[in-house]
């Protein structure tokens, strides 16, 4: 048995890369399953419309100089 990457033959490296790949796939599918099964939470978007302008004055204000 070869422990080192480097000087590893074809096979060893093409059973890595399958591997790889089938974990990266079962990663993506689960995450794609549980984003489509979570329907109470989606989002939808508001429309909210500008009304008049309004200007807050305070007059308790101190001035400092």
């Amino acid at each position: 048995m070869n422990h080192s990457i480097y000087s590893a033959d074809r096979t060893t490296h093409l059973k890595i890369v399958v591997v790889a790949l089938i974990a990266g796939i079962l990663v993506t599918g689960l995450g794609i399953s549980a984003r489509s099964s979570d329907e109470g939470y989606t989002q939808t978007a508001r429309v909210m419309k500008a009304g008049k302008p309004v200007v807050i004055t305070s007059s308790n204000n101190s001035l400092v100089r």
